[in-house]
């Protein structure tokens, strides 16, 4: 997309194909030309914010052969008042294929131009309609599977986000102002404008805030990507039976063969509003099999990468195995889950800590969802909290915490001001980059937006 293109008018289906209507949308300086000539409706003076009911019709000589392609309403937006900031309408037609692509193809023969991915929502930042943080909430929005990532994304279109960086960058401004004001009479040695102590305070407040941030993007990628966890456990202990009665779905083969399970397999659930990916893996056990042996080299794999590990038994393990599976699992939440209760009970004289469950009969699966939950640890999310989701954010913030650093060093050891004023440049530097106020860069402007869905 260049700067070239910016002002002409685009076209694209904003809807999923499969519904019973469609929505196309216009956007651009001569919307409501284009839209006239197809439409029977006079909508050049219409007024906005206003539906006009008519057909779309292929204009044709004679008069007697136009083809009437469909039944419509049109939604008329003026400028400066749409989602991109600039004159548009919405087509609401009938979903059928046919109709679709006929009216975008009468749109593109008069002076329409096919939207790029992501076009929409890119126009409405170059109009000032939304930040850059905003925009790229909308593909998290309509890419939300869960009512977590929903709230996540929903808040940081509403500005929670936008609004927390804009309180940082004016805290930021203060310490800046009081530095170079204290540089423009540097000859004046008896004047301070900026207390060291206070500037410290003020520095280490705002740090601890953007690294708050920061730390926010590991909770932050587990509700957006789902939160890993690794069933393991012997061969023939059931993890198959559970990973399908957790899923409700016989999404793994079950048989009472040792090793039936070679590989992971992975599927998802929602628990409590957020997404948990389920991983089966090959049972544990000494083998000379070197399929099976790959097999349970990725189940060793898969405990590595996962936040919370179901080891499933049925019977007490050795303190061999307690101790490998415990070294395995370190920094992770360990559950461990006795299954096949309803054919044997926990032994009464261990000191085990486990799950009673029967994955065969369903039994206690609830008690084990509530734990899996648990042990997610996933904040309780309102409307006002901020959690980062994006990599391009988290870089952004982790090298204003770096820059920032380096001002409070700057501080403590009593930097000259136009040092630390050079530092704190660039620590709003880094923080405009998350809401593009100083984003010039066409291609990287593209490279965000291109991930976006036509239509939007």
């Amino acid at each position: 997309m260049s700067n070239a293109l910016k002002s002409d008018t685009i076209c694209a289906l904003a809807t999923s194909v499969g519904g019973a209507i469609a929505v196309i949308r216009i956007s651009g300086k001569d919307t409501f030309e284009t839209l006239s000539r197809i439409f029977s409706k006079d909508i050049l003076y219409a007024e906005p914010n206003t539906i006009h009911y008519g057909r779309i019709f292929a204009p044709s000589i004679p008069a007697s052969q136009i083809e009437i392609v469909d039944e419509v309403l049109v939604s008329i937006f003026r400028a400066p008042h749409s989602y991109t900031g600039e004159d548009s309408a919405e087509i609401s037609c009938h979903a059928s294929a046919y109709i679709v692509k006929r009216i975008i193809e009468l749109l593109i023969m008069n002076g329409c131009r096919q939207a790029e991915p992501g076009e929409f929502t890119q126009r409405a930042f170059l109009n000032g309609k939304m930040d850059l943080s905003q925009a790229e909430a909308v593909a998290d929005l309509i890419a939300a599977s869960n009512k977590a990532t929903h709230k996540i994304a929903l808040s940081q279109l509403r500005g929670g986000f936008s609004s927390e960086l804009s309180q940082l960058r004016e805290q930021l401004l203060r310490l800046t102002s009081l530095l170079e004001l204290e540089l423009d009479f540097s000859d004046h040695e008896d004047l301070e404008f900026a207390d060291r102590t206070e500037l410290l305070q003020l520095a280490r407040t705002i740090d601890s805030r953007i690294l708050h941030l920061a730390q926010s993007f590991e909770t932050g990628q587990a509700l957006k990507n789902g939160i890993p966890v690794a069933i393991v456990g012997k061969t023939n202990v059931g993890k198959s039976t559970l990973l399908n009665r957790l899923l409700h779905d016989d999404r793994a083969i079950v048989s009472d063969v040792h090793g039936t399970t070679r590989d992971t397999v992975e599927d998802t659930m929602i628990l409590g509003g957020a997404t948990f990916r389920i991983i089966d893996t090959a049972g544990i056990r000494q083998t000379e099999d070197s399929v099976e042996r790959i097999g349970i080299d990725r189940t060793y794999q898969a405990i590595e990468k996962a936040k919370i590990i179901l080891w499933v038994i049925d019977e007490l393990p050795t303190a061999a195995e307690t101790a490998d599976i415990r070294r395995r699992t370190e920094g992770k939440t360990l559950i461990t889950i006795w299954n096949k209760s309803d054919q044997h009970s926990i032994p009464t004289d261990s000191n085990i800590e486990a799950i009673a469950i029967s994955a065969k009969n369903d039994d206690n699966i609830d008690t084990l969802e509530r734990a899996i939950y648990s042990a997610a640890n996933i904040p309780e999310l309102n409307e006002n909290d901020v959690i980062v989701t994006s990599a391009r954010h988290y870089e952004a913030l982790s090298r204003a915490h770096k820059n920032l650093e380096r001002v409070l060093s700057g501080l403590q050891s009593s930097l000259t001001g136009d040092l630390l004023a050079e530092d704190l440049r660039l620590v709003l530097s880094d923080l405009s980059d998350i809401t593009g106020g100083q984003i010039t860069s066409q291609e990287t402007l593209n490279n965000i937006f291109k991930h976006f869905c036509v239509g939007k």
